[in-house]
C-alpha cells in the first residue's frame, strides 16, 4: 500500500526506478501508456525485434517526442541487458526459449526479473526464481496478469487464517474449442478475418486463449506459485457465475465440482449448450475459501458474503484485469520492497502438448495456439510419469511416431536436440522439483 509513497521518494531524490521492457506487444505497449503519468519509473531502453514498430508503440500509447528520443531501441535483450543502465527487467516475449534466456541474462547481471512470459514461467519457472534468489534479486510474476492477481488474493485469504478451497479465473470455453485452429478462431470471437487483420491480431495467440492453452499455462503458474494442486485428469472449467462461485467450486463430498479441496480450475462463462453464464466472470479471478469456525461463518452471514447452503463457503472476486495497465505494481515491487507480486517456489502443474487431430510421423508441430497441439494442464508428477512433452517445447519440433488425436505427446515421440538450452534448463527444473511421489 506504500508503493507510491516510496517512489515518491525515489522521484525527489533524482533515483528513478529504472525498466528495460523486451517485448512492445499489446501488454507492453499498455505498460508503455502509464509510463509518463508516473513520476519517478523511466524506460531505460525497450527491445524488440522490430524496433520501428516500437517506436511506433510508443507513439500511439502516447509518448511524446522527446520521451522517445531519450530511450534507447534495440533488437538485443541480451546485450540490453548487460549495459545495466535498469533496475528491472520485464519479459513480455511470450517465447519461452528467449524468456529464459532474458531471464537469465538479467539475474546474472544483479537485476530484477518480471516474468510476464507465463510461457517461460511455466516451462522452468521454479529454477529461475531460485536462481534469482540465490543471486539476491527478485524474479516475479506480472501483476496486472491473472496468476499474480490470483496469487495475491489466495496471499490474503490465508494471512487472515482462511483455508483456500480453489483459485483461479474466469474464460469463455467450450469443450469443442480445444480443437479449433487458427483458420477458424475468429467466429469465436464474432470477427472476420480480414477485420482482425486490419486490427493487427495474431491468429495464433488469440487461438491459444481459446483452446485451452492459455487457461492450462496459466493455471499451472498459480498452483507452482501458492502451493496449489491441479486437477488430476486436467482443468474442468465449470460453468459458473460469481454469485454461484461457493456453490460449484467446493469438493464433490460437499456438492461442488472439485476432486478435493485446494485446487487450481477455470470457469466458463458458457453454459455448455453455448448459452452465456448469468453475472459471468470471464475477465476476472477469483478465490473460494472456507470459514474456520462457527463464528467465521456468522460473519459471512452477517457481511453479506455469497455463501453456500452450509454458509461455510464464500468467495471472493476480482471482476477485471488489465494486465500491462497494472504492471507498474510488479516493477515497484521489485524495486522497491525486494518483493515478487508471484513467484513459483515448487513444480506441481504442468502443461501438456495434446494432439488436436491425428497427428504423423514426420509432422513438424507448431506449439501454442496452432494447427497441430493444445496444452493440457496435468499434476507435474503424472506428466513426469507419462513422459508428457511440455507445451513450451512442442514448436518446431518433428514427431517421430503417430500421435492419435486427443492422445498426450511424449518427449519419445518427438525428435530432441539434449544439447539445446532450453531444453537443457527444463530438464534441470525437472530434475531440481520434481514432486516426491
Amino acid at each position: 500500500m506504500n508503493l507510491h509513497r516510496l517512489l515518491s521518494t525515489r522521484h525527489a531524490a533524482g533515483n528513478p526506478v529504472r525498466v528495460a521492457l523486451i517485448g512492445a506487444g499489446k501488454f507492453g505497449s499498455m505498460f508503455l501508456s502509464q509510463v509518463p503519468h508516473t513520476p519517478g519509473l523511466e524506460v531505460s531502453v525497450i527491445v524488440d525485434l522490430d524496433r520501428d514498430r516500437a517506436r511506433e508503440a510508443c507513439r500511439t500509447v502516447g509518448w511524446d517526442h522527446a520521451l522517445i528520443a531519450k530511450t534507447a531501441f534495440t533488437d538485443d535483450g541480451v546485450r540490453a541487458i548487460a549495459g545495466g543502465a535498469m533496475d528491472v527487467v520485464v519479459e513480455a516475449t511470450g517465447n519461452p526459449a528467449v524468456g529464459i534466456r532474458h531471464a537469465r541474462a538479467a539475474i546474472a547481471a544483479g537485476k530484477h526479473v518480471v516474468m510476464v512470459n507465463v510461457e517461460a514461467d511455466v516451462l522452468a519457472g521454479p529454477l529461475l526464481a531460485e536462481e534469482a534468489r540465490k543471486a539476491g534479486v527478485v524474479y516475479s510474476l506480472a501483476y496486472g496478469d491473472q496468476p499474480a492477481l490470483t496469487a495475491e488474493m489466495v496471499d490474503w485469504a490465508r494471512a487472515t487464517g482462511f483455508r483456500v478451497v480453489a483459485a483461479g479465473k474466469g474464460t469463455k470455453y467450450l469443450p469443442a474449442y480445444h480443437d479449433v485452429t487458427p483458420d477458424g478462431v475468429w467466429s469465436h470471437y464474432g470477427l472476420t478475418a480480414g477485420e482482425a487483420q486490419s486490427a493487427g491480431m495474431n491468429p495464433q495467440m488469440f487461438n491459444s486463449f481459446l483452446d485451452g492453452t492459455k487457461s492450462a499455462i496459466e493455471m499451472a503458474a498459480i498452483a507452482n506459485a501458492c502451493g496449489l494442486d491441479v486437477p488430476s485428469d486436467g482443468l474442468l472449467f465449470p460453468p459458473c457465475g460469481v454469485d454461484d462461485l461457493p456453490h460449484v467450486m467446493r469438493p464433490r463430498d460437499r456438492g461442488g465440482v472439485l476432486e478435493k479441496a485446494g485446487l487450481a480450475e477455470v470457469v466458463s462463462s458458457l453454459e455448455r449448450d453455448g448459452r452465456p453464464v448469468f453475472r459471468d466472470l470471464r475477465w476476472g479471478v477469483y478465490v473460494v475459501l472456507e470459514a474456520p469456525n462457527d463464528y467465521a461463518a456468522d460473519c459471512f452471514k452477517q457481511y453479506g458474503l455469497k455463501t453456500d447452503a452450509s454458509g461455510r463457503y464464500a468467495a471472493m472476486y476480482k471482476p477485471y484485469h488489465l494486465i500491462g495497465l497494472e504492471l507498474n505494481i510488479s516493477i515497484l515491487s521489485a524495486a522497491l520492497r525486494n518483493e515478487p507480486t508471484g513467484q513459483p517456489h515448487a513444480f506441481r502443474g504442468d502443461v501438456a502438448a495434446v494432439a488436436k487431430r491425428n497427428l504423423r510421423a514426420g509432422e513438424m508441430l507448431d506449439g501454442e495456439g496452432g494447427y497441430t497441439v493444445w496444452g493440457k494442464l496435468m499434476p507435474a508428477a503424472k506428466s513426469l510419469a507419462v513422459g508428457a512433452l511440455p507445451i513450451g517445447l512442442a514448436h518446431r519440433v518433428k514427431l517421430k511416431n503417430d500421435v492419435a488425436h486427443g492422445a498426450v505427446v511424449r518427449w519419445s515421440d518427438v525428435e530432441v536436440d539434449a544439447d539445446n538450452d532450453t531444453i537443457r534448463t527444463r530438464r534441470a527444473m525437472e530434475a531440481a522439483f520434481a514432486p516426491k511421489r
